[in-house]
């Protein structure tokens, strides 16, 4: 009987450690949070004196239709093409392809395909007309069937230079042309 009580007691012995004061210790802390007031006057720091948020980093689009009649505001010249490139190689890449093709790894596993984002392609011409740089903006945007949304991994402009890069070098569209279809 001995034995059965003294192995019960040490079978219990770490259930009742958790009791003990210091277990509460990384719950029971002063943290600081987002928004949250510090210190003893219980206020948030006011922002600083001068400060403006940055322009263009966001942009409140209702749906796709709203996002069709957006007019591309980043000129397509070459240092935002090269940002769209780094950017596309980054995120899209992987399901779309290098080409644009929709023959990315992780495209070719997907049972709907991505979209030949080419001028090659029959199903999605791309014309301007029908597919404005808006609308691409607004599907990186706010994502489709099998695409995720893009809203929070690129802010607004950086959306933009993936749009002027698969106008000028995946669909090869004049630049004209792309932004006088604009409305």
């Amino acid at each position: 009987m001995k034995k059965l009580s003294l192995a019960i007691a040490l079978l219990l012995t770490p259930a009742l450690a958790q009791a003990w004061p210091w277990s509460q210790d990384m719950a029971n802390q002063i943290s600081i949070k987002p928004q949250e007031p510090v210190g003893k006057t219980g206020a948030m720091s006011k922002f600083p004196a001068r400060s403006v948020p940055t322009p263009g980093t966001t942009v409140s689009v209702r749906d796709l239709d709203a996002a069709k009649k957006m007019a591309n505001p980043v000129p397509a010249n070459e240092r935002s093409v090269a940002q769209g490139k780094h950017l596309f190689e980054i995120y899209c890449a992987s399901c779309h392809g290098k080409s644009g093709t929709g023959d990315g790894y992780v495209g070719e596993k997907l049972t709907l395909k991505p979209w030949n984002l080419t001028s090659s392609n029959d199903s999605h011409p791309w014309n301007t007309a029908d597919y404005p740089d808006g609308y691409i903006w607004g599907y990186m945007t706010m994502g489709g069937a099998v695409m995720p949304a893009y809203a929070n991994d690129l802010t607004a402009t950086e959306r933009w230079h993936v749009v002027n890069y698969i106008r000028k070098v995946l669909q090869k569209a004049p630049a004209a042309a792309a932004a006088g279809a604009q409305k």
